[in-house]
């Protein structure tokens, strides 16, 4: 299921928010974080994607309309999460990323690279 205009502003929001934003590990909310490990497409002096830029790619993703899927998480059970499959350059793998919404906060659940087409 697709998100509405209202989650996608605040999710873009958040992301733009440094003190708004976090991905800690926790059992009952597992993370598995990687932007260090993802190349980004315009290379240069940085070849790999930093915390920050990850969520800057997250934002412009979500403020030019990019797809995202609504989902039911696993952990927390019943919790909402959103995921977006973005292609970064034609050839390389799908970069998967997924968030949660709490109160007044993003979390980033997934950065890493999608394992499945």
């Amino acid at each position: 299921m697709s998100i509405n205009a209202e989650t996608r502003r605040q999710l873009a929001l958040l992301a733009r928010r440094p003190h708004a934003r976090t991905t800690a590990f926790n059992p009952q909310r597992p993370t598995e974080w990687k932007p260090n490990e993802v190349r980004r497409p315009e290379g240069g002096f940085f070849p790999y994607f930093t915390e920050a830029a990850a969520w800057e790619l997250i934002a412009d993703m979500l403020e030019r309309g990019h797809n995202v899927e609504e989902i039911e998480l696993r952990k927390p059970p019943g919790a909402k999460g959103y995921v977006m499959k973005i292609e970064l350059a034609p050839d390389s793998p799908m970069l998967y990323v997924k968030l949660q919404l709490r109160s007044g906060q993003i979390v980033g659940r997934s950065f890493h690279y999608s394992e499945r087409s």
